[in-house]
């Protein structure tokens, strides 16, 4: 049965065209993960559930970025195989075994100093704990990745999400109860990991047993700290409204934020459909370091910041018009007098797409380490702005943060870009 599996995930007549039409579906169920669910929770347990939910997502989002440790655009940017598989899935498994730290020491802390509940504090683990089953599975897409089959690691994904999604939303429609959704669906996020991307891994690499050489490990942890640090800054400052929702607010008002919130997270995130692609191109392009190759490179940059700001525009433009009463019929939420906000967190999200296509450019052109200032500022922003602006305007006030640290964050990794681009045409002259 197991190889049927594989065999069927590899089915396909042209390899490129589905690896970009089964990335599109992966980021779309992604983006689409959280929506769902809550679209669900608001009818059958109504919005403090999905409060509770909401903040769990966003915590379960930033706990990934330290599993992942910002190492797969690195992996798969690795063509020339500096670092072997099993070294790569040695490093998952102790930024793992890290992640899974932090998740505890953060449900103490929401215990402790938050006043969770129980109930809250164990939707918080069971949601994180399937980010640390994302996390496992990236490194075995990257290796796929490498090896030309982005296509698998995509299909494999996108049955994940697909079975966790549904999982939950059977549960809750015959129970009611959003603590054992969340246990039915890592249960189910196991299995299917197991069956798919574990199973058809086996087939891209000569062994599939971790190396733990501290040696090369420290490398890599070097290598990837600034990506890893830039990507878990980057994700704080986006869901720092939300953070600051759930320490001086109520869930309801969490609840509204985080449906307002999601046409701006889908934008960055159907934008990214087109970024993993390219990864390898690019970095071809890249190493080339040719005067023709530096000009395709660029004109390639030039079209994707094209793409994000038309799906930035049109994000708005439905925003400003039919968004409201769309998210309220949707979530089955009275949304009336929310359409400012709405418009403000779109101007946000806009600037989110632009900043994590920037942030994979950077890592392809190796200048990763700069952005860490740009990163460490937007953060510091977003901490001191975060209790000043939601307190004092509460839900527009939350809108107003993302908006304004996005910006100032894309624009710093622009600038950072730009320069190392201008650099090397200088050089080949």
């Amino acid at each position: 049965m197991h190889d049927k599996i594989v065999d069927l995930l590899e089915k396909t007549s042209n390899i490129n065209r589905s690896a970009y039409v089964w990335n599109a579906a992966n980021a779309v169920m992604s983006a689409m993960q959280c929506p769902l669910i809550l679209m669900v929770i608001t009818r059958t347990n109504g919005m403090e559930d999905a409060g509770i939910f909401s903040i769990a997502f966003a915590v379960a989002n930033l706990m990934l970025y330290v599993g992942l440790y910002g190492l797969r655009r690195f992996q798969a940017s690795d063509i020339n195989e500096e670092f072997s598989f099993g070294e790569y899935q040695g490093m998952r498994f102790l930024t793992c075994l890290i992640m899974l730290a932090c998740v505890g020491g953060y449900c103490i802390y929401g215990n402790v100093a938050l006043s969770y509940g129980f109930e809250k504090g164990m939707v918080v683990l069971l949601v994180c704990l399937l980010k640390v089953v994302q996390a496992y599975t990236d490194v075995i897409h990257g290796n796929m990745q490498q090896k030309g089959r982005l296509d698998v690691a995509t299909k494999c994904s996108c049955v994940r999400y697909v079975l966790e999604v549904l999982s939950i939303i059977v549960v809750l429609v015959l129970t009611d109860n959003l603590l054992a959704a969340c246990t039915c669906s890592v249960t189910v996020s196991v299995i299917i990991a197991g069956l798919t991307s574990v199973n058809a891994g086996r087939r891209y690499c000569d062994s599939f047993k971790p190396a733990f050489s501290w040696g090369r490990m420290k490398i890599l942890v070097i290598e990837g700290f600034a990506l890893f640090l830039s990507l878990f800054l980057n994700m704080y400052i986006s869901n720092a409204p939300k953070y600051a929702i759930d320490a001086y607010l109520d869930e309801e008002t969490q609840a509204v934020y985080n449906i307002l919130f999601m046409p701006a997270f889908m934008v960055m995130l159907l934008a990214n459909f087109i970024f993993n692609p390219i990864i390898k191109e690019y970095a071809e392009l890249w190493l080339e370091g040719s005067r023709s190759s530096l000009k395709e490179l660029t004109g390639k940059i030039k079209k994707q910041f094209l793409f994000i700001a038309l799906l930035s525009a049109l994000g708005i433009a439905v925003a400003a018009t039919i968004g409201v009463p769309i998210l309220g019929f949707i979530f089955g939420v009275d949304l009336a007098g929310h359409k400012g906000e709405l418009c403000v967190v779109m101007i946000g999200g806009g600037a989110l797409a632009y900043a994590t296509f920037l942030n994979t450019v950077i890592t392809i052109i190796r200048e990763q380490k700069k952005m860490i200032v740009g990163y460490i500022v937007a953060a510091i922003l977003a901490f001191v702005l975060s209790r000043i602006l939601v307190v004092k305007y509460e839900i527009m006030g939350a809108a107003a943060l993302y908006a304004i640290i996005m910006c100032i964050l894309a624009l710093t990794l622009l600038i950072i870009m730009l320069k190392k681009l201008r650099e090397a045409v200088r050089a080949v002259r």
